[in-house]
């Protein structure tokens, strides 16, 4: 009796381990449980379309380092380190922010957003003189087409008319990036 307890309790074990010993074992098979390798004919997502996903989302650490894969693919175009800057500008890192958007705005190809974007950092570190004439050439720019930039203007404008005037109910800058969204900014009181 005490062998026949012991094959019905060793049965399943011995089968499962047959099944895993045949030449079609659990992971070679299409449907296995095991996670795909890397396809190599596969081709990698463009790094700041991943970046532009991954700040849509919020996930600015991982932002920025979709971006920096696009940096070696790309170099550092203007797209890249407008992408950086409002990376670090998401994680509040500002000083990094404010020198990465300062580079992209020297640039032929920068765009009212990437002026809007240097903006918001200056008025984030208190520069709201400097901040207010980023606002104004990037609604110059835009024809004043954007509502979010001609907002942050107004914000600016305010502050800079009464030093006293209390921004911190109004903290809503908006952070905007190049194609279909933007993003807000806001401050924790």
């Amino acid at each position: 009796m005490k062998h026949f307890r012991t094959g019905l309790v060793l049965a399943p074990v011995l089968a499962l381990g047959l099944a895993a010993c045949s030449t079609g074992d659990l992971g070679a098979s299409g449907d296995g449980v095991y996670a795909p390798g890397l396809s190599q004919r596969g081709k990698a997502v463009d790094g700041l379309l991943v970046g532009q996903r991954l700040m849509d989302a919020g996930e600015y650490e991982l932002a920025l380092e979709a971006y920096s894969r696009a940096a070696l693919q790309h170099g550092m175009t203007v797209d890249v380190l407008s992408g950086l800057g409002s990376a670090n500008l998401g994680l509040g890192r500002l000083g990094q922010a404010e020198r990465l958007l300062r580079r992209a705005i020297e640039t032929d190809q920068a765009s009212p957003e990437i002026w809007n974007n240097l903006g918001v950092v200056l008025m984030e570190r208190g520069k709201v003189a400097e901040a207010e004439q980023m606002f104004r050439h990037a609604y110059a720019m835009d024809n004043g087409e954007s509502d979010s930039i001609r907002d942050n203007l107004r914000l600016a404008l305010a502050k800079l008319k009464n030093p006293a005037y209390d921004i911190s109910a109004e903290q809503d800058y908006k952070l905007v990036r190049r194609g279909s969204s933007d993003y807000l900014i806001r401050q924790i009181p």
